[in-house]
């Protein structure tokens, strides 16, 4: 339908979500509530959102780089959601490309069944749990820091070994920050891989020095969560 707004034309959509969207100038978004039935989304009806409309770029913005391929040092770090999803995408990513791939997850236990654990099992992704779980739920602390010990060197000899393109290192971050692992024979065991090694590791916090020798650092920023406004965990988004 349509209809006029200060003297301009305007055209009303119904979204399908409950509320009408107002098209006018193409930089703003307006939504009003309707009596659809539907559920409306709260602070819809109390907000206007303003979205900039870019041009599309009719010239490519970079240049191809030239350089020589290599083993990347990849960290996936910040308070945001999606570190250890990215860090599965890639390795899913690395095995459809058939590269031989290697996850260990430093907090995960040994019989996690989430669901890329699932699918790991399905297309032959090797994942292995090191650790005992969340440190609050631990009875033994100094038993949780030696599994993460006995984890790394299990993925050290991993990464040394050249035997796979991509050995991820879910979660490292945090028996690094809990002083269970050496910092210096991390860095020591990056410098020292197979030069077409590539690393990927996750968790808040990662240490500076890691981040500074790190080829591709990404901080996942946290804007807002489900937790936040009381809604669990669910199947599927977060296991």
């Amino acid at each position: 339908m349509t209809g006029l707004c200060g003297g301009r034309k305007k055209i009303v959509v119904d979204g399908g979500d409950g509320g009408r969207r107002l098209a006018g100038a193409p930089s703003v978004l307006a939504v009003f509530p309707i009596a659809t039935g539907r559920r409306v989304m709260p602070g819809l009806s109390e907000r206007i959102d303003t979205m900039q409309i870019e041009t599309p770029p009719t010239e490519k913005r970079y240049e191809k780089p030239e350089g020589e391929r290599r083993g990347l040092i990849i960290v996936n770090t910040g308070d945001g959601k999606g570190k250890s999803t990215a860090a599965f995408g890639l390795a899913f990513r690395a095995m459809g490309r058939g590269k031989a791939v290697k996850v260990f997850q430093f907090m995960k236990v040994p019989s996690a069944r989430f669901g890329e654990h699932r699918l790991a099992e399905q297309v032959g992704l090797p994942v292995e749990g090191l650790g005992d779980g969340f440190s609050w739920k631990s009875k033994d602390l100094e038993h949780s820091a030696q599994l993460a010990r006995d984890g790394w060197a299990k993925a050290r000899a991993a990464i040394l070994s050249g035997e796979y393109f991509l050995v991820v290192l879910d979660e490292v971050t945090y028996p690094l920050i809990y002083g269970w692992l050496p910092l210096p024979d991390v860095l020591e065991t990056l410098a020292a891989r197979p030069r077409d090694v590539h690393v990927c590791l996750t968790g808040r916090r990662c240490p500076e020095e890691i981040m500074a020798i790190a080829d591709t650092v990404t901080e996942m920023r946290l804007v807002k969560h489900a937790f936040q406004a009381g809604i669990p965990a669910q199947r599927g988004i977060e296991d």
